[in-house]
C-alpha cells in the first residue's frame, strides 16, 4: 500500500558533544521516508529542494522505492538549511542558524498518482502547507501529523483547524501540555483528543512513547542504547516507521497501532546512533528484525512466577 509523505529535504550543521557533521543532508520529509520505505510498498515524496541538493541522494531515494516525483526543485536557488548545536544532555538544543530559502516558495502540488494514496503523513511545516496538502488528496484511509510548538505559538487557529482533519496527532511531551493546558499527559490526552484526533502519540525522547486511543493507553519503552551520536531525525524516522508499517499491514486498530509505534520506535533508535541519514540508509531486514526482538524482550513479561 502506498503513502505521501510530507516534509523538507534539506542540509543541517548538527554539533553533539559526541561530535560534529557539517551540511550532511537532513530534513523531516527525507528521514520519514527513508524509514517508511523498509515497510511500505512505495513511498511518494512530498517536498521542495534547491540545485545545490545532491542529485545522487535523490537516485538512492528512487532505489529504496521512493518517488521523488512530488519533489520540486528550484536550480537557482539554495535548500533549506538548519543548524543546531545539542545540549550535554542531548534533550535540549539551540538553533544556530536557520535559512528558509527554498521553503520561502514552498506551495506543494501533489502529482495525479499521488492523490489516491490511503495513508499520508503531514510532516511538520506550517499549518497553511499542511491543509494545503489535505485539500489535493482523495479517499484517505489515515492521515498522521506531525507539528510542534512553534505553530503553537504564532498559528494556533489555523493549526487546530488542521489538527481537526487528522486521524493521528503525534507529539512531544512538552508540546502537549501546551496544546492542552494540561500538565498531566493522561488529562492532556483526554483533552487534544477532543480536538478532532482519533489517536495521539506523545513522544517522550528517551522515555519512550505513549499512544492513545479507543479509551486506551500502551506505551512503548526506549530501547537503551550503547551509544547516542545524535538525536535529529529520530522523531520523523519515528513517524515514517509508524505509518509504513501501517501502511504494509493495511490494518489501522489499535491493537496493530501499538505494533506500528513499536516499528517507529525501532527507526527512530537506528537514527541516534550515527549523524545524518547514515544509519537508516543502509539497514538490513535482518537487523530491523533484530532490533524489533530485543524492544520485544524489553517490555514482556510474565505476571505470574
Amino acid at each position: 500500500m502506498s503513502l505521501i509523505t510530507v516534509g523538507t529535504v534539506a542540509f543541517d550543521d548538527i554539533e553533539t558533544p559526541f561530535g560534529r557533521a557539517e551540511k550532511v543532508v537532513g530534513g523531516a520529509g527525507l528521514y520519514s521516508g527513508i524509514a517508511a520505505s523498509y515497510f511500505a510498498d512505495k513511498v511518494n515524496l512530498v517536498s521542495i529542494i534547491g540545485g545545490d541538493f545532491p542529485k545522487s541522494e535523490l537516485e538512492y531515494l528512487n532505489e529504496k522505492n521512493i518517488d521523488t516525483s512530488g519533489i520540486e526543485v528550484i536550480e537557482d536557488k539554495k535548500s533549506f538549511f538548519w543548524a543546531g548545536k545539542y545540549h550535554d544532555d542531548m534533550n535540549g538544543r539551540d538553533t544556530l542558524a536557520t535559512e528558509l530559502n527554498v521553503l520561502e516558495d514552498f506551495d506543494p502540488v501533489l502529482p495525479e498518482s499521488y492523490k489516491d494514496s490511503k495513508y499520508l503523513l503531514l510532516g511538520n511545516l506550517t499549518p497553511e502547507v499542511q491543509a494545503k496538502v489535505l485539500d489535493q488528496v482523495n479517499d484517505t484511509k489515515l492521515i498522521v501529523l506531525d507539528t510542534m510548538n512553534f505553530w503553537m505559538d504564532i498559528a494556533l487557529d489555523a493549526l487546530l483547524a488542521v489538527i481537526a482533519r487528522v486521524d493521528v496527532l503525534t507529539i512531544n511531551d512538552e508540546e502537549a501540555r501546551q496544546l492542552s493546558g494540561e500538565f498531566s499527559l493522561v488529562k492532556a490526552a483526554e483533552k487534544i483528543l477532543t480536538m478532532g484526533p482519533k489517536y495521539l502519540i506523545i513522544k517522550k525522547g528517551e522515555h519512550g512513547a505513549l499512544l492513545f486511543g479507543e479509551g486506551e493507553i500502551f506505551f512503548a519503552p526506549a530501547l537503551p542504547l550503547a551509544e547516542v551520536k545524535d538525536p535529529t531525525g529520530a522523531g520523523d524516522c519515528f513517524a515514517g516507521g509508524f505509518i509504513g508499517y501501517l501502511a504494509s499491514t493495511d490494518d489501522i486498530s489499535f491493537e496493530n497501532m501499538k505494533r506500528a509505534v513499536i516499528h517507529g520506535s525501532a527507526m527512530a533508535s537506528f537514527c541516534v546512533e550515527d549523524f545524518s541519514i547514515k544509519r537508516v540508509k543502509g539497514l538490513s531486514e535482518f537487523e530491523i528484525k533484530q532490533r524489533l526482538e530485543s524492544f520485544r524482550k524489553l517490555s514482556h513479561f510474565d505476571l505470574d512466577a
